[in-house]
């Protein structure tokens, strides 16, 4: 069997391209682009890149695919769930950190939220996820930036400048839209509106954490670990420290894990 494997987690939002050593322990390249239109096209593309980044071919590799368009693609040789991979990244990250056994993981991605809990092994116990309405997810932070004219990478340090608390009352995104389009004509301050969404946010994931039971030592992940405000508001909401990945940017913790297959 190969030691190089590609994991290929195909989201909605991102494709995402993780080569990884088995043997060796180790990431030896990565690649990211935005799905669009055609996800087996772009599979194709980013793996290329990814491949091309370590200076290898098609044929030093087996392609492991996840994600949701996991069985969009022809050339993979397995595909497995992204509640697996990312209970698997997640594992090996905290092993080769040092860290305490993860019992709970926060998969903030552009279309949905999971929640998984494992068990004392790093098996998954049970999961939840809300894929439904994209409100609480990365998506509802894209369309809240793209009405207010702001990147989404811009987001977080607005929130942090918050100085009057706004909450978002609206559990639909589109209603949500709505209600920050009323308080923009209200004249309230853009940080103190962006701070009320991440505050939104972060509520609809404790109240997943919830449903499969609130445990110790949590991993946050996901693109939309990446934002700051998310990850400190969380924290103080859950009052507990919640770990982020220190060795791979979380957005490819899922492709890892499918590399780990």
């Amino acid at each position: 069997m190969k030691d190089l494997v590609a994991g290929i987690d195909i989201g909605s939002v991102a494709t995402k391209v993780v080569v990884f050593h088995q043997e060796k322990g180790e990431v030896l390249s990565q690649a990211v682009s935005s799905t669009g239109v055609n996800p087996k096209l772009t599979a194709q593309e980013v793996l290329n890149k990814a491949l091309a980044l370590g200076s290898l071919s098609k044929e030093d590799i087996r392609i492991v695919s996840t994600g949701y368009g996991r069985r969009c693609i022809d050339f993979g040789d397995k595909v497995v769930t992204e509640i697996t991979s990312c209970a698997k990244g997640v594992t090996w990250i905290v092993k080769k950190g040092g860290l305490s056994p993860v019992r709970t993981i926060i998969d903030l991605g552009g279309q949905d939220t999971k929640i998984i809990s494992l068990d004392e092994d790093g098996g998954i116990r049970d999961f939840v996820m809300n894929d439904k309405c994209a409100a609480g997810t990365g998506k509802f932070l894209e369309v809240i930036g793209s009405r207010l004219g702001i990147a989404v990478e811009d987001l977080a340090e607005l929130a942090e400048r918050s100085t009057q608390k706004i909450t978002i009352n609206s559990t639909c995104a589109v209603f949500a839209e709505t209600e920050v389009i009323s308080l923009i004509a209200q004249n309230k301050r853009i940080e103190d509106i962006v701070a009320g969404i991440h505050s939104s946010i972060v509520e609809r994931i404790v109240n997943m954490i919830r449903v499969v039971g609130e445990r110790d030592s949590i991993f946050f992940c996901g693109g939309g670990a990446k934002n700051s405000s998310i990850h400190k508001l969380l924290e103080k909401r859950l009052n507990r420290r919640i770990y982020l990945s220190e060795s791979i940017d979380p957005q490819f913790v899922v492709a890892l894990g499918a590399a780990l297959n």
